[in-house]
């Protein structure tokens, strides 16, 4: 315990001597968390639109003033041809096209019916759809407001009508923000704490305190221990300022235990350095080190959970995420934040992060070589 003692005194020690490492550990994750969560935006706004009406009549303008109002899509072309609208989208001024034939107001009031065209620039397919969602939501409303003013006048004979009534559970308000920084926050814990460790033993390495380290009567659990609970105790560190900067920022606060938030961090931070040391101890050089880190960090952002659901990926996607740990870790942070979750609903993800901790630590307590 006392060679334990000394070994965490001089890792503590390196890393407050290092200006670069308090950076990244107490000013990066914050700009991170204020920034990511603004600049990625899961609600598409301002669709650029292109109008041919051909009709010009009081049904066509009500429409038109329909859909601009909502804020999703700005006027930015008004043609009087189809041909010219096409001409605005291939040069990127229009990203969706409505097009009101000549009679819209004629049919709708003689047949009760008409039609119009909707055009997307399906270069983006995600924009693409959403934007068209979006356009048949808002004349589908347009619709029953037509439909409401003639019962009224009356117009029409009146018809049976189911009104619906929904109620969005875990974040009424339908704010991105709420589903999208806790997974930010599991990111940044995981970035930190990945990247510090796997450079740790090689950084050991090229200053050629290793030899020093392994000619002395220390056991390499107990040197493993002591590159992996300082690093622990700084992701915590990262995770409270965190959930700070959340609280100040957005408002954030979590509908469960912050108790369990931690305890699960506890364990899952130890899976999480004990792979980072794992993937140190292959490394001779910092460099490798950082492409090694590269490239499992990319791995586990990406099957993460974090910018596209897991169940949209394809199946062999999916199958990859079992082993991802990321994965886990931002799924709790979403159900303990968003839904309250207890630790029955976690013991799953508890189980299998047990795992994880105990496969990855003593990896990397066996690969490390301790040779004199």
């Amino acid at each position: 315990m006392r060679a334990l003692k000394f070994l965490l005194k001089k890792e503590f020690i390196q890393i407050f001597r290092n200006k670069l490492i308090l950076r990244m550990i107490f000013v990066v994750p914050v700009v991170q968390l204020i920034i990511l969560p603004l600049a990625v935006n899961y609600e598409i706004r301002n669709i650029n639109l292109s109008v041919v009406d051909l009709d010009h009549s009081e049904y066509s303008r009500k429409l038109l003033d329909k859909v601009t109002s909502t804020g999703y899509f700005q006027l930015t072309d008004f043609s009087d041809t189809y041909k010219k609208a096409l001409k605005a989208v291939e040069e990127d001024k229009a990203d969706l096209i409505i097009t009101i034939p000549q009679g819209f107001e004629r049919d709708l009031i003689r047949d009760s019916k008409a039609k119009i065209m909707i055009v997307a620039n399906a270069i983006s397919g995600q924009t693409a759809g959403l934007a068209v969602t979006y356009s048949n939501s808002i004349i589908r409303e347009f619709n029953n407001e037509i439909r409401t003013e003639w019962i009224q006048m009356p117009r029409m004979n009146a018809r049976p009508v189911i009104e619906i009534t929904n109620s969005n559970w875990f974040n009424p308000a339908m704010n991105y923000k709420f589903y999208f920084v806790p997974g930010i926050l599991a990111l940044l814990v995981t970035i930190v704490g990945f990247l510090l460790t796997s450079l740790n033993i090689v950084k050991e390495k090229e200053a050629g305190t290793i030899e020093q380290l392994n000619v002395t009567p220390i056991r390499k659990y107990q040197f493993i221990l002591g590159k992996l609970i300082p690093f622990w105790i700084l992701g915590l560190v990262i995770l409270t300022i965190g959930f700070f900067v959340s609280y100040i920022v957005y408002g954030i606060v979590p509908a469960g235990s912050y108790l369990l938030i931690y305890l699960f961090a506890a364990v899952y931070l130890i899976a999480l350095l004990g792979f980072g040391l794992f993937t140190s101890t292959f490394a001779e050089t910092q460099q490798q080190a950082m492409f090694i880190s590269y490239f499992c960090m990319m791995i586990f952002i990406l099957l993460g959970g974090l910018f596209a659901p897991i169940e949209n990926m394809p199946d062999w996607a999916q199958a990859l995420t079992y082993i991802n740990p990321v994965s886990y870790f931002i799924e709790v942070m979403r159900m303990i934040v968003l839904k309250g979750s207890g630790f029955i609903e976690l013991l799953k993800h508890f189980g299998i992060i047990v795992l994880f901790a105990i496969s990855f630590n003593a990896l990397a307590i066996w690969n490390y070589k301790k040779t004199t």
